[in-house]
């Protein structure tokens, strides 16, 4: 055989070679897995892979880019509470929650000269305000701030709303990082949010979930003005990401981690926050005047699925009117009892958490359009807001308070340095009332009410506005260190 007709021969072997191997792949391709070749090139990647870094908005899921934009601006809160401003019982409607949602963090230190805690908090301007929860700063004589970047200060309380768990402090310091607000309004059940903090002092911290549900009232504020309506959501929340930031993927904050709900104190899958419409206007009012100025309708509402309602109603989502007060903002719009609302400014009202959170975004004097169920038919009115004492004044932070009789001043250095206290509120110029009736006499320091620590007059008149049961308990001191206690009815 030559070469010519060796070199036909393998042409033909390698032919029928191929023939019968195709046809071979072909008798046992059914019970193969397809399988796609993909072509050997630099743009195959994973789908969170950062091409270019400078881009705006993350297309798909991605938490790298809300998390590393995040986390400088979220920051580590250390609070020193002496003894005094706590005592043996329970001083703030937040420790009942706190062994409710986190178990008793202060259990182990009962007999100590001060107690420390720690929570998170959100850089809100480039100036050094930060938003936090009123139940990580309250009682503290001293707050730490550490940042991302492990620099430390000094830092200074602007204001409180307890009937919210908001606080805001600030530190003296200028071109910081900041999160910017996004619209808690369009989030939606089921869509991804982060929330990073600092749980068990473990900083800067993230982690992802979902949102679970909206508008939720979960009965932790047990202020009388209360209001819950808070966002619920999966992502892992421990003890220490009080305060810190709940953030959409686009890196914009939708809300302030307040609570979990846990038999443990540990995350066991439900955990609430407050939603950044109602935390940017608290914060403008306590950076503007100190105090909230909080917008009521002046009614009482429950849920339309309340058994006490005697009534039958007819399939609806809204908050039942069951009673309208008098000179109320409610009773000038006509509302009255029976009604359903079930929209505030044309966004729904679905129960009592959704009503209260949308008047409360609200000042003493502003104008909202209620629409309202009535007899079968659905109205809207205007309602002109007023605030907890039936005008649209302005309550402006003060040094004095006048009530029930008696004049009420925040203690000065020296005085504070006398009675041997941390804080307090002076009690002079007692008329006939109340106060002298309980006993109390002039120079009278007040160190708490109900057990809850008062610090000054601000914090005293919000005791006060939201006081629910009949009787007072008030502890202070005299002058000469003699310790006293006085019951006065409301």
């Amino acid at each position: 055989m030559n070469r010519k007709q060796l070199m036909i021969g393998l042409i033909i072997s390698s032919f029928f070679g191929g023939v019968i191997a195709l046809g071979g792949y072909k008798l046992f391709e059914k019970d193969r897995p397809s399988v796609i070749q993909l072509p050997s090139n630099n743009n195959v990647q994973f789908s969170n892979y950062l091409n270019d870094s400078s881009y705006v908005v993350p297309e798909g899921l991605n938490f790298v880019y809300a998390a590393e934009l995040v986390t400088p601006r979220v920051v580590h809160i250390k609070s020193t509470v002496p003894a005094s401003a706590r005592g043996n019982s329970a001083q703030s409607p937040f420790d009942d929650m706190l062994k409710d949602f986190f178990g008793d963090p202060r259990q182990y230190q009962q007999n100590a000269p001060e107690q420390h805690g720690s929570g998170s908090g959100v850089i809100i301007s480039e100036d050094g305000y930060i938003v936090t929860n009123n139940h990580v700063v309250a009682g503290a004589n001293e707050l730490e701030v550490t940042l991302h970047d492990n620099r430390t200060y000094k830092a200074t309380l602007v204001g409180t709303d307890p009937n919210t768990d908001i606080a805001v402090i600030k530190i003296d310091e200028k071109g910081l990082p900041f999160v910017n607000y996004g619209n808690s309004d369009k989030v939606r059940v089921g869509q991804w949010v982060l929330a990073v903090g600092n749980p068990f002092d473990l900083t800067s911290t993230v982690t992802a979930g979902i949102v679970s549900a909206k508008g939720r009232n979960i009965g932790i504020l047990r202020e009388r003005y209360g209001i819950e309506s808070f966002i619920q959501t999966d992502a892992a929340v421990n003890p220490g990401n009080s305060g810190g930031a709940l953030v959409n993927l686009r890196g914009e904050l939708i809300g302030i981690n307040s609570a979990i709900a846990s038999p443990t104190g540990s995350y066991t899958g439900y955990s609430f926050a407050v939603p950044v419409s109602l935390v940017k206007k608290v914060v403008d009012d306590l950076i503007e005047y100190g105090l909230v100025q909080r917008a009521v309708l002046g009614i009482e509402i429950m849920n339309v699925t309340d058994p006490r309602i005697e009534e039958e109603i007819d399939d609806l989502k809204g908050a039942y009117v069951n009673n309208v007060y008098e000179n109320s903002a409610a009773e000038e719009a006509g509302l009255k009892k029976g009604d359903v609302i079930t929209e505030i400014n044309s966004m729904a009202v679905t129960n009592v958490a959704e009503l209260q959170d949308l008047v409360a975004r609200n000042r003493p004097g502003d104008k909202i359009k209620v629409t309202y169920h009535r007899n079968g038919k659905f109205e809207t009115t205007s309602a002109k807001l007023k605030n907890i004492d039936n005008d649209i004044k302005i309550v402006k932070k003060d040094d004095s308070y006048a009530i029930e009789g008696a004049s009420l001043r925040n203690a000065t250095e020296d005085e504070l340095k006398s009675y041997d206290v941390e804080s307090g509120v002076v009690i002079e110029d007692i008329d006939n009332g109340k106060w002298k009736d309980a006993g109390i006499k002039d120079g009278f320091l007040i160190t708490s009410i109900n057990n809850r620590p008062v610090k000054d007059v601000n914090e005293l008149r919000n005791i006060f506005r939201n006081i629910t049961g009949d009787g007072i308990l008030i502890k202070g001191k005299y002058p000469d260190g003699k310790e006293a206690y006085y019951g006065m009815g409301r």
